[in-house]
């Protein structure tokens, strides 16, 4: 049985005092009529979306008179559903999901609310782990990409000018990063004689990728000058 079917099926228990799905409600009539009226709307015109899959709750009308009407006495209760049409019918819609779980106290459904409410707790903390695994995701992404193009740099240096000719500061660095392209700024400033602190690390890295930057760039003008002599 479908979710749907489930919380239509919860609702028809309850005993009514309105006989008709075209039975009207004046707004002197007390909550108690207007919920009533409401949970007669859901059972003829309303369906409910599997939470699992998503969070949807409509109600869907002939006429706009009809729609627009429910539509003011759900907002009577403080839910704002919104209306589009949709193949000539009018549907009465509400996405958030409080405002459906609201609904479904209003509808007295409190079995399929208890089941709603665990269901939005779970699919929470999964999209939470989610979120967590997909930042810790960019984030090691991040720092192998920058460890990668630190190593590049390094071996352009040693290839074009050797690691003896830069000071020791910066030699020791480059020397760190060769021997450990894996190692996390952390890993390499606790490596570091004596150790020091990860911005102080990344300025030195920052520093090689410069002098990597500036030889490439002599380097290309080396090769056009070459070029254009031949």
């Amino acid at each position: 049985m479908s979710f749907s079917s489930e919380v239509r099926e919860e609702v028809e228990k309850r005993s009514f005092t309105f006989t008709s799905k075209h039975s009207k409600i004046s707004k002197e009539n007390g909550s108690g009529y207007q919920k009533e009226f409401l949970r007669i709307n859901f059972i003829y015109f309303g369906s409910i979306a599997d939470p699992e899959r998503f969070y949807h709750m409509e109600f869907v009308y002939d006429t706009r008179e009809e729609a627009e009407g429910i539509q003011s006495l759900i907002a009577s209760f403080g839910i704002t559903p919104g209306i589009v049409e949709r193949k000539g019918r009018y549907v009465v819609y509400i996405k958030d999901s409080e405002a459906i779980s609201d609904m479904l106290n209003l509808l007295g459904a409190y079995d399929s609310l208890m089941k709603f409410e665990n269901i939005r707790i779970l699919k929470g903390m999964r999209e939470d782990v989610q979120r967590k695994v997909n930042c810790e995701t960019a984030n090691l992404q991040k720092t192998v990409s920058a460890a990668v193009r630190q190593t590049q740099d390094i071996q352009y240096i040693e290839a074009h000018m050797g690691l003896g000719n830069l000071p020791e500061s910066l030699r020791e660095v480059a020397s760190l990063r060769l021997g450990n392209p894996q190692a996390t700024l952390r890993e390499l400033a606790e490596a570091m004689v004596p150790p020091m602190g990860k911005s102080g690390v990344n300025h030195r890295l920052r520093k090689l990728s410069l002098i990597a930057e500036e030889l490439r760039r002599k380097e290309q003008i080396k090769d056009q000058t070459s070029e254009e002599n031949k």
